[in-house]
């Protein structure tokens, strides 16, 4: 069952192993730097490293082989499968995984340190691009920002050498603690503190012991307790290893460190919430020293210095006076303006128009000014090519944007289809009575560059075509910066920005700002800072509780403005509002402003998340927002990385308080420098971002040691498992008539591909890319399988490699967007925890799923699970009655759980359906049927594939086929109620835990809505606008008292209860068409 050979000079797909015909040899040209080409037949499998040797012995036999040299000063080159050159430093890879391109292999003289050429060849495959690219642009802002970065990271190394290893160990695996810690799990009896069975074993040993401890234990008291005992049996020789421990979790990397309370650690809670014996490792700090010991060497050999005895780097100072070169912005009261120097390879045949705005956010400074209208077909020029905007130069803020739009300008009545552009029906827009206009491209630019200098001279700007849902005056100021790469087809747009003095023109610098603000505030006579009277006061209240979507009209920015001391005092949270309201297009409002925000006080990280918006763009702003992100734990940092991630895309300049911020912790803790990785690498596949995040990426492998060790290999791991995938797809494509046996055949070659040596070491020893703390062993091949939806997701069973005997699931995912499963599951974690927060437990099973390219990802597979769809099957004969058997799900608890264990698990399986009752329809999450609703054997109930979310509904012929807010059956009340009739209590409780949770949810409607709208430049296919967020403001029932709100929802919850009937009937036929299919 050979996949087709797409193309005669891949004759790595020719000879693929997936092919049925792995040829042991392949011929390949090795080119000397002495001139020499010699062809020779090498192994396919070989690393690049023994190839070497090959060449090396054959080379002896060939003329000036003495010039050659030392081996270990060679490295090869080589073009890959995907046109990229790419340097084979790293000498333990392939060939097969290399596949070089005819093949050819350069053998080339290396050129610097072997450590820093193995880093950056790492770094090369993981991007996609070898780093002599990179390292080829001639920006000026690039060399400084990478310059930056290298002393930033060398001091941040500075102290981390200076750690002990026990201070290395609590930064880099910083203990996961439980937020509801304080509320004490009791025995269920007398309602006291439950006692702790704890399984504990020794690491590099076979044994282990039981222990009895009050819960109430330390990790201290528990350490001395095992060594005491391992002393009874080892003897006195293990005297001197006394108190010389660490407590390890024993499946994963995961460490007690600290010395809290056990039920404080989150793994203690779990296990004691599920009645099971937490299973921990006693691991002998030596091991400890080791592992850190290694990070250091790693370190050492990345981080090369001139000096050894360089001085300890200074404490940050505070800003101090600088006397800037060059006129001040504030000195020219010319009004801005910009020349149009000409229009190329535009996408029309009728006259063009060009339209530039000004923007500071999405915040119009002014007026947009406009182009005369341009005849031509590709090239266009215009007569009156100056355009002046109504705002003088010194009145541009610091973070001014220039947007441009192209568009064609046409009679109404002409017909439409006499311009080219895809794009004109979706985006039309009627400006003036007989014309009509439509967007052609769009370009955006700043004004001042990355240095505080207002632009001069000539530029070229490489257009966009793709427009976005909703445009401000046909401008995209939400839109990229960056010019588009592709400039062969590009709209190219040449302006000039003029000069208005002979001295540079510069940004006045912060204490400028300040001085500024204090002249003001002297010219003032010392009058009331606005305090306003009681009424004035009672309208700003109800202002500052709205909720972020909420629109101010003029009147209320200026009640704002006037009393922001008073919004200081009694309303600091407020400071989102307060800056919508400054008027940035006037320079002394914006220094009054910096003044304030100087005694402003400090934000809860939660808040500040709202700061870095895109319509809060001013650095000063976004550097306080930062800094209140600073009291983040490694744990909430990681619970908002993912939007951190995204609003990079925000940042105009490379060097930003943001970046540091992110790639500073991200030294600091492995886990954070993981998923850090993987968030940027899944957002620089747009191309709209890549150049700039390329250099974000590649700033964190360098200096983040953790990092650059991992991720190589994942990354080739993730590649050998697409290959399987576009097997197993070509081979059901060819064999869909005869399902069954050919089934077989494809799962056959499967798993022959995953024993395969080629395939099985690069799977093997690995840290699992959904938890950098989880290391896969090897993968347990009869267990793995493919599923059989469209896109056929592996199904890959490992061996942990820390706890013998237990496995883990994966599902590899190609072809399939997870990023909106990834959002939906991270708001599922943070309703977790608010929970948990306010002491509700709702047993919510957040598993992990991670988005690792295009259109590619990981799944976690929960444990012990099985679908609605599946449990219903199994206990009826007839498709379509299944959906119907009332008693099959309270059966399938009561076969895995009897006595105690019942009732645990209907309790578990209470909690957890209210909470996903909650989340489900303050989510709008859609596409409900009985296939992604599952089970566990506990009792848990949870939620699968989030393909639809906010409101959007999957509909058949127009109607909607979900016609209820949130799924709640009769065979889910059947479980609740114990299998009993009429036993309120029970149904009394669960509602109780649902309005509960709803109205937790309301009090943080505020954060939802900030962590949706930071997505919204993301490119998710159901979240493009603020209209889709609107959805979580109405379900939330934001602006609504909470009486209202708990009212609103009493009515969903009837309306499901009432209506379930019809989720019953869809359920049936998506039982009768999954039977059908099978």
């Amino acid at each position: 069952m050979p996949p087709a050979m797409t193309d005669l000079l891949d004759i790595w797909a020719a000879h693929s192993p997936l092919a049925g015909q792995a040829p042991a040899h392949i011929t390949v040209d090795f080119l000397l730097p002495t001139g020499i080409y010699i062809q020779m037949d090498v192994p396919r499998e070989a690393t690049i490293q023994h190839i070497k040797l090959l060449l090396w012995k054959q080379a002896q036999t060939f003329p000036l082989f003495p010039a050659l040299g030392e081996m270990e000063s060679h490295m090869f080159e080589c073009v890959n499968q995907a046109a990229v050159h790419e340097e084979l430093e790293d000498e333990t890879r392939r060939l097969c995984d290399v596949r070089p391109f005819l093949p050819v292999l350069k053998l080339v003289t290396r050129n610097c340190g072997r450590a820093e050429r193995l880093l950056d060849s790492k770094i090369g495959v993981l991007i996609g691009k070898g780093l002599h690219e990179l390292d080829a642009i001639n920006e000026q802002e690039v060399k400084d920002f990478r310059s930056k970065m290298f002393r930033f990271s060398e001091e941040r190394m500075q102290r981390v050498q200076m750690m002990t290893c026990t201070e290395w160990l609590q930064s880099c695996f910083s203990p996961q603690l439980e937020p509801a810690a304080g509320s004490a799990i009791t025995d269920g009896v007398n309602d006291r503190p439950s006692d702790l069975k704890v399984i504990i074993h020794f690491d590099l040993s076979q044994d282990s012991i039981s222990l009895k401890v009050p819960s109430s234990s330390t990790t201290m008291e528990l350490i001395e307790l095992a060594v005491r005992k391992w002393l009874t049996t080892h003897g006195p020789e293990e005297e001197t290893r006394r108190g010389q421990y660490v407590l390890r979790v024993s499946h994963c990397l995961e460490f007690l460190c600290g010395d809290h309370p056990l039920t404080h650690y989150k793994y203690i809670r779990i296990c004691m919430q599920a009645k099971e014996s937490p299973h921990l490792t006693l691991v002998h700090i030596s091991t400890i020293k080791g592992m850190f010991d290694k990070e250091i060497s790693t370190i050492r050999a990345v981080v090369t210095r001139k000096s050894c005895n360089l001085p300890l780097p200074l404490p940050p100072k505070r800003r101090v006076p600088t006397v800037s070169p060059g006129t001040c912005v504030w000195d020219v009261s010319s009004p801005f303006k910009i020349v149009l120097v000409n229009c190329s390879k535009v996408n029309a045949e009728e006259t063009v128009q060009v339209r530039a705005g000004l923007f500071h956010g999405t915040e119009l400074l002014c007026k947009p000014a406009v182009s005369s209208e341009s005849s031509g077909r590709s090239e266009h020029t215009w007569k009156e090519s100056t355009l002046e905007f109504e705002i003088s130069v010194s009145d541009l803020p610091r973070m001014t944007r220039l947007c441009f739009a192209i568009y064609a300008v046409m009679d109404k009545v002409k017909k439409q289809k006499s311009t080219k552009n895809a794009y004109i029906n979706k985006y039309q827009t009627i400006r003036k009575a007989g014309k009509v206009h439509y967007p052609i491209a769009w370009v955006n630019t700043m004004v001042f560059d990355y240095k505080g200098q207002l632009k001069t001279g000539d530029i070229i700007l490489h257009c966009w075509s793709s427009f976005p849902d909703e445009l401000e005056e046909m401008l995209n100021p939400i839109g990229t910066i960056q010019t588009n790469p592709y400039t062969e087809n590009a709209t190219a747009l040449h302006i000039l920005f003029p000069e208005y003095s002979s001295h540079p023109i510069v940004f006045p610098p912060f204490d400028k700002i300040l001085e500024k603000a204090a002249e003001i505030a002297g010219a003032s006579d010392c009058a009331p800072m606005g305090r306003g009277g009681k009424k004035f006061h009672i309208e700003l209240k109800e202002i500052m509780e709205r909720d972020p979507l909420s629109q101010l009209c003029e009147n209320e920015k200026d009640l704002i403005w006037t009393l922001r001391y008073d919004c200081r005092e009694n309303f600091p949270q407020s400071l989102p509002k307060l800056l919508l309201s400054v008027k940035w297009s006037k320079h002394e409002d914006m220094a009054q402003l910096q003044a304030l925000l100087q005694i402003w006080p400090k934000l809860s990280p939660r808040d500040a998340l709202e700061l870095l918006d895109f319509n809060y763009p001013d650095q000063y702003v976004r550097e306080y927002a930062v800094c209140c992100l600073r009291d983040m734990s490694d744990e909430e940092l990681l619970q908002y990385l993912l939007q951190l991630v995204q609003v990079l895309r925000y940042e105009p300049y490379y060097d930003c308080a943001l970046t540091h911020f992110l790639l500073e912790r991200a030294q600091g803790n492995r886990k954070i420098g993981h998923f850090l990785f993987w968030h940027l690498r899944c957002v620089h596949k747009n191309v709209k971002a890549s150049a700039k995040l390329n250099l974000e990426i590649i700033e964190m492998m360098k200096y983040c040691s953790g990092a650059n060790m991992i991720h190589p290999y994942q990354v080739e791991a993730l590649s050998k498992l697409k290959s399987v995938n576009e097997l197993i797809k070509l081979g059901t494509i060819k064999n869909a008539r005869s399902k069954t046996k050919e089934a077989m055949l494809t799962k056959e070659a499967m798993m022959t591909c995953l024993r395969q040596s080629g395939y099985s070491e690069t799977l093997s020893d690995l840290h699992s890319p959904l938890n950098p703390n989880v290391m896969l062993s090897d993968i347990n091949v009869e267990k793995c399988r493919y599923m059989d939806s469209k896109m056929k997701p592996l199904w890959i069973v490992y061996n942990n490699k820390l706890l013998g005997g237990d496995t883990l699931g994966i599902i590899f995912k190609n072809g399939d967007d997870l990023r909106q499963d990834m959002l939906t599951l991270q708001i599922l974690r943070l309703m977790d925890l608010l929970w948990k927060e306010a002491s509700l437990d709702l047993r919510i099973v957040p598993y992990g799923c991670l988005a690792t390219g295009d259109r590619a990802g990981l799944i976690e597979v929960v444990s012990s699970a099985e679908t609605i769809a599946n449990i219903q099957l199994t206990s009826s004969n007839v498709a379509a009655a299944a959906a119907f058997n009332k008693d099959a799900l309270l059966n399938w608890l009561k076969e895995r759980n009897s006595g105690d264990a019942l009732d645990r698990a209907i309790e578990e399986f209470t909690l957890s359906c209210a909470g996903y009752c909650v989340a489900t329809y303050v989510l709008g999450i859609g596409d409900r049927h009985s296939d992604n609703i599952m089970v566990r054997s506990t009792g848990q109930l949870f939620h699968i594939d989030f393909g639809h979310i906010l409101g959007n509904f999957k509909s058949k012929f127009g109607i909607k086929r979900e016609r209820v807010p949130f799924i709640l059956t009769h065979d889910f009340i059947h479980v609740i109620q114990q299998g009993k009739t009429g036993y309120t209590e029970k149904f009394g409780s669960f509602r109780q835990y649902c309005e509960e949770a709803y109205l937790i949810l309301r009090k943080n409607g505020n954060l939802f809505i900030t962590l949706f709208a930071l997505m919204l430049t993301a490119g998710l296919p159901e979240l493009t606008s603020v209209k889709d967020i609107q959805y979580l403001k109405d379900s939330l029932a934001l602006g609504k008292s909470d009486e209202e709100a708990l009212k609103q929802f009493r009515q969903k919850f009837d309306e499901a209860l009432r209506e379930s009937w019809t989720t019953k009937v869809n359920w049936m036929a998506h039982n009768v068409a999954k039977d059908n299919r099978s």
